[in-house]
């Protein structure tokens, strides 16, 4: 008996590894070669190709396929419709499974609804993508990115609060935590204080 829930209505193929706690929704299919890791959730209509992989504690949303190339990391959160690509120039004509290209999404990223993430992207750790947003390229840790194509407006707290900066230095009114900008990059300069 697996430790894991799967509805009635979904498929999980023999060779997929799914981890203990994980709930798998309506109408799913966890392909062959999928790892899935401990208490994820998968909800209504998820596709999970193989060679992919998602760490711990990830939730995905309501209709979105994670294609081959792409691993997610621990507490990433895919909201409904989003999508991943795996091939820059597709046709249905011409085969270019050699051609896939990786995605990768940094721990506790958010990636909003109808949100694009075009194959070869990295997200940051607790990047946040508004949505329906395009993604191409690298996008740095803790960035707040809206439009298309995707670009920064400002920083989100590790908690998923926006940051307001002044001088290049602030801290989160929910959470506590404290951050530092210089040269494009942010970075977390002490733990919370308190939890939000």
């Amino acid at each position: 008996m697996p430790d894991y829930f799967v509805h009635e209505s979904s498929y999980v193929d023999d060779g997929a590894v799914i981890g203990a706690g994980t709930r798998i929704w309506h109408f799913s299919h966890v392909m062959a070669g999928a790892v899935i890791g401990e208490g994820c959730n998968l909800g209504q209509n998820v596709v999970v190709m193989p060679r992919t992989r998602l760490g711990n504690n990830v939730k995905v949303q309501n209709n979105v396929s994670i294609y081959e190339g792409a691993e997610l990391d621990d507490d990433v959160f895919c909201g409904p419709s989003c999508v991943f690509t795996n091939v820059i120039n597709p046709r249905s004509h011409v085969s270019r499974k050699s051609e896939y290209q990786p995605t990768r999404v940094g721990r506790g990223a958010t990636i909003g609804a109808n949100a694009t993430i075009i194959c070869g992207s990295t997200l940051g750790a607790y990047a946040f993508v508004g949505a329906g947003a395009v993604v191409r390229g690298a996008i740095p840790d803790y960035a707040l990115v809206v439009g298309m194509p995707a670009r920064r407006i400002g920083w989100m707290c590790q908690c998923g609060v926006r940051l307001t900066l002044a001088d290049g230095a602030g801290s989160c009114d929910a959470c506590g935590c404290a951050y530092r900008e210089g040269e494009g990059v942010l970075r977390r300069v002490d733990s919370p204080s308190r939890q939000g």
